[in-house]
């Protein structure tokens, strides 16, 4: 299903010239141009389809693959080069579309949340969010795959479901001091919905979710949402779609998060994507990185100037 709305969107595009495509990319000068920095190099990894960057350890990052595999989380450096699998203990994978680093019940640790959110056809009537103990890096994980995978801790298990009906979403956000967990909708029509979960989460009963906006998208794609990030500063909010990038800025002065969803999208290039669905904010916060779907994607990054 994922494959037929990619292809209604190429055929659209195909009847908007080039000029008006890249009217869409608005940015100001606020990143750099993209810059292939690596490739993803494991034979595991074929659907990239959520990235997350490390907090513990620099220079590395988190993915999954879409629907079709297991529970399994995957460790690159920023070069593409493995550096381990993961079979998350207590989970199931549906439809895993997105990845994101954060805080969680114990303080100092980082905590790796895993969205089960993807509903191409708007029929699941819960979604999943999986949160799980960020697993240590060693030299001795770096030989684990698919078919001998280290293990995580238990993950934690928590139901959501959407106050206004059933929404198909890849795009999951936790604040990295909060807590709190965001979910943006994606859709082809319209405009897509921001949905909260304020912390601390429960797991003994389905969390109703709050729609606390909807973005306006500086595209022709309107709400086709694959991926996001919160910055590390939590004052900045990054989305991706199969295209290009966009972000928002929390305003000066302002300390309420709730803010930044009133602000204006400004889109940026991120290069050229063979089906971009995945985006984070580098460690340090100066930096995006980008995957794509298909096997040996190329990583890019983008340098906040």
């Amino acid at each position: 299903m994922k494959f037929l709305t990619l292809s209604f969107l190429v055929c659209f595009c195909t009847t908007v010239t080039g000029d008006a495509v890249q009217g869409t990319r608005t940015s100001p000068g606020s990143y750099g141009p993209p810059a292939t920095v690596g490739q993803i190099q494991s034979r595991e990894i074929t659907e990239s389809s959520g990235l997350a960057a490390s907090r513990v350890s620099a220079g590395v990052y988190w993915t999954h693959n879409d629907s079709g595999d297991g529970p399994f989380i995957y460790c690159l450096n920023t070069n593409g080069r493995t550096c381990g699998t993961w079979r998350v203990t207590n989970a199931e994978a549906r439809d895993w579309e997105d990845i994101a680093s954060g805080p969680g019940p114990i303080s100092g640790r980082s905590y790796l949340y895993i969205g089960d959110i993807g509903d191409n056809d708007s029929v699941r009537p819960e979604v999943v969010v999986y949160r799980v103990t960020e697993p240590t890096v060693s030299t001795s994980s770096f030989n684990s795959t698919r078919k001998r995978p280290d293990n995580t801790e238990p993950a934690e298990a928590f139901r959501m479901r959407y106050p206004d009906g059933k929404h198909d979403a890849e795009c999951l956000l936790i604040h990295p001091v909060s807590g709190d967990l965001f979910i943006v909708t994606k859709t082809l029509f319209g405009n897509p919905g921001v949905y909260e979960a304020k912390a601390p989460l429960q797991t003994s009963q389905i969390t109703t979710m709050r729609r606390i906006s909807e973005l306006k998208v500086p595209s022709i794609f309107r709400g086709v949402i694959t991926g996001g990030s919160i910055s590390p500063d939590g004052t900045r909010v990054a989305l991706c779609d199969y295209f290009q990038g966009y972000e928002l800025v929390l305003p000066g002065g302002s300390n309420n998060f709730s803010d930044i969803w009133s602000q204006r999208m400004v889109g940026f290039d991120l290069g050229v994507r063979k089906q971009g669905e995945s985006i984070t904010y580098r460690s340090d916060g100066k930096a995006l990185l980008g995957t794509s779907e298909g096997k040996s994607s190329p990583i890019v990054m983008v340098v906040r100037k």
